[in-house]
């Protein structure tokens, strides 16, 4: 396989090492095998060259082993061997290589960790989220003829057709994160759900088959709707065009997986989009306009510091609209918005995550994060020092004498 950014004597090097690893059968797959299809058979441009994901029958860790010995440390670089989980991970020639030992595996509960256990080339292709990802380029491990396709589950027929579909009938049941990820592709792919897929997700939602539902303890969610939703999640923000990838999941229903609110909410995508201006993180944004942020973000487990800031915004709305409703806001000079605001010491993010959620005081909230709270007294402490002022609270209470004088010329 020809292909910028792949150095033409990597694949040749790791197939002269397999066999006298022990390797039995050594194949490409994943994004690799598909965006080089797409290249070739829709003239899709090259896209940046992902990491090169190898399964092997045989032994990952010795495998690594016996290419950081053939190789050296001029070419084999930052190996990392998992052996727990039959993993390792390399850079070859400038290229980052995953490496894993052939498996399979079943999952004991919906939305639970799968059991992993070893299996062959083709039972490991059975585990892919969708059939344009469970094709494998096997590599004649001689080094001598052509590698050939691997495409069990008719996974070229769907690329031509641009299309998302699920290995089995229980894909979504197994692992609702493949909606997120569907998602994802979509997005970056230019793709569409599968008629079967699209039916899989609606009739999975409704049935909602996992022991979990909205209102139990956060705690209490499978992996596959916390952690691992989030970090499919993050993937989704970090990594592709999050906004095409967000319509697709609402147009589908699928942000229920998250929260129903979010799911019927008519301005996600305006929040966001207000949230992105704002620099806030885009999940964390995402998961302020939920019904109970709290409880999302615990069932995420988002970072603390994220969940304290829901926590701030929560309370400063509450203060806000308790304090509001018995004074005329809208006269509120900027002066009176810093000491609302400053003296209760809400966080610059807290701040902007209610402004992201378009209350009726938006504009002074979103004047005081882009400018009021940047004020500053015209002197500085060494100004007054040099005229006389003495170091102490005198000194810092003029500062803010300053500043609030200031801040009566601000609109």
């Amino acid at each position: 396989m020809e292909r910028p950014g792949l150095p033409v004597q990597l694949l040749p090097a790791l197939q002269a090492s397999a066999s006298p690893a022990g390797v039995t059968r050594l194949a490409l797959v994943g994004g690799a095998v598909r965006d080089a299809l797409l290249h070739d058979q829709q003239g899709d441009p090259w896209r940046t060259l992902p990491d090169l994901d190898l399964v092997i029958e045989g032994s990952a860790s010795e495998f690594a082993a016996a290419l950081e010995q053939d190789y050296g440390d001029q070419r084999v670089e930052e190996v990392r061997v998992h052996a727990a989980y039959g993993t390792a991970e390399l850079s070859f020639d400038g290229v980052l290589i995953d490496l894993a030992a052939a498996r399979q595996e079943r999952y004991p509960a919906p939305g639970e960790n799968p059991l992993v256990e070893s299996g062959s080339l083709e039972r490991d292709l059975e585990r892919r989220d969708f059939t344009v990802n469970a094709m494998a380029l096997e590599l004649p491990l001689s080094g001598h003829g052509e590698p050939w396709l691997l495409d069990p589950h008719g996974g070229r027929v769907h690329l031509a057709r641009r299309e998302l579909a699920f290995l089995h009938a229980s894909s979504v049941t197994d692992d609702p994160t493949r909606v997120v990820r569907a998602g994802r592709y979509a997005a970056r792919l230019a793709f569409v759900l599968a008629p079967e897929a699209r039916q899989q997700i609606d009739q999975t939602l409704e049935a909602w088959p996992w022991s979990w539902t909205h209102g139990d303890p956060p705690a209490a969610a499978p992996p596959a709707l916390a952690t691992r939703l989030r970090m499919e999640l993050e993937l989704l923000f970090d990594q592709e065009p999050w906004l095409a990838a967000l319509r697709a999941l609402q147009s589908w229903g699928a942000l229920r997986l998250l929260d129903p609110a979010l799911q019927a909410d008519s301005r996600l995508i305006r929040r966001l989009l207000q949230a992105q201006r704002l620099q806030l993180p885009l999940l964390l944004a995402l998961v302020a306009g939920a019904a109970d942020p709290l409880e999302l973000a615990a069932r995420l487990q988002l970072p603390q510091q994220q969940q304290r800031w829901l926590q701030q915004m929560q309370a400063l709305s509450a203060w806000l609209n308790a304090r509001l409703v018995q004074d005329a806001w809208e006269s509120w000079t900027a002066e009176q918005w810093c000491d609302a605001l400053e003296q209760q010491a809400w966080g610059a993010e807290a701040v902007a995550l209610l402004v992201s959620q378009n209350p009726p005081y938006r504009r002074p909230l979103l004047r005081w994060w882009g400018r009021w709270r940047h004020c500053t007294s015209p002197q500085t402490a060494k100004d007054l020092l040099a005229q006389g002022w003495q170091p102490g609270p005198e000194l810092g209470q003029e500062l803010q004498r300053l500043r609030r004088q200031r801040l009566r010329a601000m609109r």
